[in-house]
């Protein structure tokens, strides 16, 4: 790849003649009949002639990026997002949710949505296991979901998914088990409880064109260990999120994909072997751990 200074002077005729271009560019959306997609067209044009304008873009720098684009489209299918791990690891998703999701009173945050949720996840009870038979160390995890008034919001649905303790989902295996990954709704007090996996750190895929873009600039694919979340209930702004584990050495290394809240992180108990089980689970003699989650729903945009 060819290289050139970070900042080159140019002459004003050069510089008039870019501007030029930038503008017409521009000008070419001025019929689009939707005024959002006017904006969208005319801002996005904008920012992306001002990147090239002040790198000074080389030819085989802009070639390279489409040969990564490219091949970002090839790896993706039904079961892998490059796109979205793209958008991720530039923090571009972390920054769409903060603009999305206002902070609101005592309303839980909100954090990044992940390349691998899954639609009709299998219902189970207050008190069921999400695992799966995927591998990890037992948890329980409890809590309850209210309104930020501290009402209950019975019939909440929260939909839960994770990694098993390799770091794979289900859908990165090939077979086509339902493992890791669930929904319940919350009981007439609000409260809900599940069996899950203690989460354990694991690298985003890093095979493909964002993973080498990662190496390339001496960034790690690692995320903090985490348990995904979505809690819908009527009136209520969905909220998608995670908890983390406290002491996981990746909170302070740095979330590849900066999803990490303080308000988000959460202890997780260790109980040895033995000690009883909140539903009254046999174990078998291994150890599992316990955790905490309350979750506060903020209003709906529209009756905020």
């Amino acid at each position: 790849m060819s290289t050139r200074p970070a900042a080159t002077a140019i002459s004003p005729e050069q510089a008039a003649v870019e501007q030029q271009l930038v503008e017409t560019v521009i000008a070419s959306f001025e019929g689009t009949q939707d005024p959002r997609l006017k904006q969208l067209m005319q801002a996005l044009t904008r920012h992306l002639h001002n990147f090239a304008r002040e790198v000074r873009l080389t030819e085989d720098e802009w070639n390279a990026g489409i040969e990564f684009l490219t091949d970002a489209g090839h790896i993706t299918d039904d079961k892998r997002q490059e796109f979205i791990l793209l958008s991720d690891v530039l923090g571009l998703s972390m920054q769409t949710i903060a603009i999305n999701n206002e902070t609101h009173k005592n309303a839980t945050e909100a954090t990044v949505f992940g390349p691998f949720f899954v639609q009709n996840a299998p219902e189970i009870p207050i008190g069921g296991d999400i695992a799966g038979g995927a591998n990890g160390q037992p948890c329980w995890v409890e809590g309850t979901v209210t309104d930020t008034a501290g009402n209950p919001l019975p019939g909440a649905r929260i939909e839960v998914w994770e990694a098993d303790e390799d770091g794979f989902y289900d859908v990165q295996y090939t077979n086509p088990r339902v493992a890791g990954r669930a929904h319940l709704f919350t009981d007439h007090e609000g409260k809900y409880a599940f069996w899950a996996l203690t989460p354990t750190p694991y690298p985003i895929p890093h095979d493909g064109p964002v993973g080498k873009m990662l190496e390339a600039v001496g960034r790690s694919p690692m995320r903090a260990s985490h348990l995904h979340f979505m809690v819908t209930a009527a009136d209520h702004r969905t909220l998608v999120t995670h908890i983390f584990v406290e002491g996981d050495p990746i909170i302070e290394a740095g979330d590849s994909v900066f999803g990490v809240k303080s308000s988000l992180i959460k202890r997780f108990v260790q109980q040895p072997p033995g000690s009883p089980t909140p539903d009254g689970r046999e174990l078998r003699g291994t150890s599992w751990a316990r955790t905490r989650f309350d979750i506060v729903l903020a209003p709906a945009p529209e009756l905020m």
